[in-house]
């Protein structure tokens, strides 16, 4: 029997992958759909190891997907309901160029929906499968929720996005699950816990929407991303609520239906809207109690038993209780000019109460004659009329207290006040090659001083090291010098007489030193490391080890130096930066001094 021989690229790589175009082909799809399907299935290009096999000999770089997946996406029945969908657009096509409007009218009537239900089911079959996959969908959502009607997002997108973020704050706030919050550029940085899982979202900051002249974004692969997040949105709230044992879904306000345009255009409204709602409690389902709190953490033996890890998980757990309760029974009041959403959603989730001024915006709950408010955020220079009772302190200090676990001390935050850096609580404490701001490390390390506090003291050397040159440079008095030549020439006289008794002494003890050293034992001599000598030495070594390193793992050991490297050069450059900051601050403090000195001298001759 003779075997038959295997054809080329039936083996391999060449059968693991398969181009865009030939995929297009087995599913029957055109490319739209088929980035729908493969964007709600989650199904993404793959980067083989060796192209040219995966390509079967073509040349170029093109898209690739496994086999795998696209025989997987045959057996899916929204394939027949996107060729269905495909059927009654050209229906209605044809309708429409015949003039038949009424038998238009009941294709779109009955125009098909397409159900991803189950899609969700698949690619999350448990609950915490949905929430650790939660942080783009929270990011797309809010980005979303703050899009006006445009030509590529369907305004039920946008408006839905806008209800299910909003229910998923209300559960973030009744569940106390907020542990950090950052604010930058991009937006206000959130961080949560739910069901042991971490969750990260960027919340953008409120403009005015301004439409792009270049299509630079592709808004409706967007689209067909946020379609599949709002379902896995509503899966997600349903069961928070339901955990928390809150109604779902809740009362909102007119804002967050789509049955009149009025609200739809009203960007304003809105946000005044959805920040009135998140000042309220929602409803609980009826004879349900308060959530319990957790017990106290259950030691158990394990392979380590390192009982320094058991005691800061401990306090840990002390330090997360006390923070779920740091604003408990305090009445926070926002100034107008300060943006409200973000203050609204952190007080409220650390147990405050908040409110504003009745006048301008919906949902206040006291004015600010109250007499039992505690802090008052404000975000100007000074006003008119202040209150003995409370303090003013401007709106970092809630974002610094939440990120030190603690109600810090107000003195840097009052209002007027030259602010403090606003630290990023996002930081890796696993690696070893992180940049650390100083203000980090003073805050780390008490003995860490900063460069703007050892100013004053080099000035003030600076200053002590003039007035010593001054006094070097000023003429020596005639007597004084006069004393010293003639204390000089009476000791020359004395000397003169002891010189010859001292060279008698001298001979004696020579003879005595040379016969100790006849019989005395020498002390050997160490040898001493020439640390440049040892550095050459050490850096052979290392390169002798390097390449004991196997075959199979010398890549990875390549890769993992790379990265290396590019996080030192990344440190550098951020020190680097730094350090210019502070002598341009350094020298602009030192022109300001110059100038207040020259003003004042001016008004003393005056």
């Amino acid at each position: 029997m003779v075997s038959k021989k295997k054809k080329k690229y039936s083996t391999g790589e060449g059968a693991q992958f398969m181009t865009r175009k030939a995929a297009l082909k087995k599913l029957q799809l055109s490319l739209k759909d088929f980035r729908r399907i493969c964007i709600l299935k989650g199904i993404y290009p793959r980067e083989p190891r060796n192209r040219k096999r995966a390509q079967k000999g073509a040349g170029g770089i093109k898209t690739l997907y496994h086999t795998k997946d696209i025989k997987f996406l045959l057996h899916e029945p929204i394939i027949w309901k996107l060729r269905e969908l495909k059927v009654y657009q050209q229906k209605i096509r044809k309708a429409r160029s015949q003039r038949e409007y009424r038998k238009m009218r009941l294709y779109f009537r009955d125009y098909p929906d397409l159900n991803i239900d189950h899609i969700v089911k698949e690619r999350y079959p448990t609950f915490v499968d949905a929430l650790r996959d939660l942080d783009d969908c929270l990011t797309l959502c809010f980005l979303f929720s703050t899009f006006p009607s445009l030509k590529r997002v369907p305004r039920d997108q946008s408006v839905l996005c806008r209800r299910l973020t909003v229910e998923f704050m209300h559960a973030v706030i009744a569940a106390k699950a907020l542990r950090k919050v950052f604010v930058s550029v991009k937006g206000y940085y959130y961080q949560c816990e739910l069901e042991g899982q971490i969750i990260t979202w960027i919340v953008p900051h409120h403009f005015s929407f301004q439409p792009q002249s270049k299509d630079e974004v592709d808004f409706k692969i967007m689209s067909t991303f946020v379609e599949f997040y709002i379902m896995m949105l509503g899966f997600v709230n349903f069961k928070l609520y339901h955990s928390l044992n809150l109604v779902y879904p809740p009362k909102l306000t007119a804002a967050f239906n789509s049955d009149t345009e009025k609200d739809l255009i009203d960007e304003h409204a809105y946000v005044a809207e959805r920040i009135a709602a998140m000042n309220l409690s929602p409803a609980k389902l009826a004879g349900s109690n308060e959530a319990e709190e957790l017990p106290e953490i259950d030691v158990f033996d394990t392979e380590d038993k390192d009982p320094e890890k058991i005691e800061e998980a401990k306090l840990e757990a002390e330090k997360v209780k006390k923070l779920k309760t740091m604003f408990q029974g305090l009445k926070f009041y926002i100034n107008r000019e300060v943006p409200r959403e973000s203050l609204v959603f952190i007080i409220r989730c650390f147990g405050g109460e908040v409110s504003w001024d009745k006048d301008h915006f919906v949902g206040a709950t006291f004015d600010e004659s109250d007499e039992s408010i505690a802090y008052q955020i404000v975000d100007r220079p000074s006003m008119d009329k202040q209150y003995l009772s409370r303090y003013y302190v401007q709106p970092q200090w809630v974002f610094d207290s939440v990120n030190a676990r603690t109600l810090l001390p107000i003195n840097k935050y009052l209002m007027g006040a030259t602010l403090p850096p606003h630290l990023s609580p996002f930081v890796d404490k696993i690696k070893d090659q992180v940049y650390i701001p100083p203000e980090q490390r003073a805050l780390n390390d008490p003995n860490f001083k900063l460069q703007s506090d050892n100013e004053g003291s080099d000035e003030e050397i600076e200053e002590a090291s003039d007035e010593e040159k001054a006094e070097q440079s000023e003429p020596e008095d005639p007597e004084g010098a006069l004393t010293k030549q003639y204390q000089q020439e009476v000791e020359q006289d004395s000397s003169s007489e002891d010189e010859n008794d001292d060279e008698k002494d001298a001979e004696k003890k020579k003879l005595a030193k040379e016969k100790k050293k006849a019989m005395a034992v020498t002390t050997g001599v160490t040898h001493k490391e020439n640390p440049y000598q040892k550095e050459i030495e050490d850096k052979q070594a290392f390169r002798l080890r390097e390449k004991l390193v196997q075959k199979k793992h010398r890549n990875l050991y390549k890769s993992m130096k790379a990265g290396k490297e590019s996080r030192k050069k990344e440190i550098w450059l951020l020190r680097k930066k730094r350090r210019l900051h502070d002598e341009r601050v350094k020298e602009e403090k030192k022109a300001d001094r110059k100038i207040q000195k020259a003003q004042a001298l001016e008004a003393a001759l005056k």
